[in-house]
């Protein structure tokens, strides 16, 4: 790999790292390739994304930035594993580790905060963005259909009512 490349690719690493609300630093050591293949489409298919740079360039675009607490997890086989969804990344890389003992999470970083192991796996436990929208969404909702379902409440009763008259006028 020239300097240009190398130059490209830290700031390739850099622009993940100021974006992405979490990054999870892991070591992959042992992984074959069938297995690394499918920690990224788990990954993709919840939004994030895998990474594997060389250490020293990882370094390099982590320098300065508010996730430069990973830099110590930087060592040996790692990949990264980023999201722009706080908890997306982390939920995968949890979940992936707990079926395959070849990949161990390392430690992380949401924004400036590090993270450790059981850092990354409280995040993990974390509801994810899109199930806190519907969460939201359903509070919102269920004043609306009480008040419909009070609103249409009287007039039910009303012909229920009027339904029983009837009957009895019917039977006499």
């Amino acid at each position: 790999m020239d300097r240009a490349q190398k130059e490209k690719v830290v700031e390739e690493l850099g622009q993940i790292f100021e974006t992405s609300g979490v990054v999870v630093v892991s070591r992959y050591e042992g992984m074959t390739v069938a297995e690394m293949q499918d920690l990224r489409s788990r990954m993709r298919e919840a939004g994030g994304s895998v990474r594997v740079a060389k250490n020293k360039l990882a370094k390099i675009a982590v320098d300065g930035k508010a996730v430069s607490s990973i830099s110590e997890y930087l060592t040996g086989m790692t990949v990264l594993a980023y999201s722009e969804d706080p908890v997306a990344a982390a939920k995968v890389i949890d979940g992936y580790a707990k079926d395959n003992q070849k990949l161990v999470i390392l430690g992380g970083a949401m924004g400036d905060t590090a993270l450790d192991v059981e850092g990354v796996k409280s995040v993990a436990q974390l509801p994810s963005r899109e199930e806190l929208i519907a969460s939201v969404v359903a509070a919102i909702g269920a004043p609306a259909s009480n008040i419909a379902g009070a609103v249409g409440a009287p007039a039910s009763n009303i012909a229920s009512i009027l339904s029983t008259i009837e009957e009895r006028g019917e039977a006499a």
